[in-house]
């Protein structure tokens, strides 16, 4: 009676209970790590460093997308529209931007792109509009410009997020 008044007294301690003793604890706990070399993958598939992109905001983001974006991107993204013969620097494949870096889709340095409002002059001009003014039109009562602006920047980033290949 005296070992188990003296245990509680000193507080739990897993070294002295029974499994603990006869090693079986060590066993046990030593299970998850045995597994963690031994998958064979050291990296990840690709698919899965992309986040599942929102279905309701992409499907407002292709939208905002064929009405802002697809007339130099092109329709499917790929930098073919209408209007990128007319610009110095050809648009940029948008449904590979995971691919070129890494397997990430890095979504705040997109949504900063399209938003153009916090770039530095000094860093040179942009031949793409800065949309964040753009798509800053208030809906009265609702929201201000700049809400409805993040708003829509969301949109269009998880439209991209869904058009990443491999």
């Amino acid at each position: 009676m005296r070992g188990r008044r003296d245990r509680r007294r000193r507080g739990f301690s897993w070294a002295h209970a029974p499994l603990f003793r006869r090693g079986v604890g060590t066993i046990l706990l030593s299970i998850p790590f045995a597994n963690a070399g031994c998958s064979g993958h050291s990296k990840p598939a690709q698919e899965s460093l992309i986040p599942n992109p929102d279905p309701m905001l992409a499907e407002v983001g292709a939208e905002l997308f064929t009405t802002y974006c697809a007339s130099c991107h092109g329709v499917d993204a790929r930098g073919g529209g209408p209007a990128a013969s007319a610009m110095i620097t050809p648009p940029s494949d948008l449904s590979r931007i995971a691919a070129r870096g890494g397997g990430v889709f890095p979504e705040s340095s997109i949504a900063r792109l399209i938003d153009g409002r916090f770039d530095l002059p000094a860093h040179g001009s942009r031949e793409m509009p800065i949309w964040g003014t753009c798509l800053a039109d208030e809906i009265p009562c609702f929201a201000t410009g700049d809400e409805v602006a993040r708003g829509r920047i969301t949109s269009l980033v998880e439209y991209l997020k869904s058009l990443q290949e491999p």
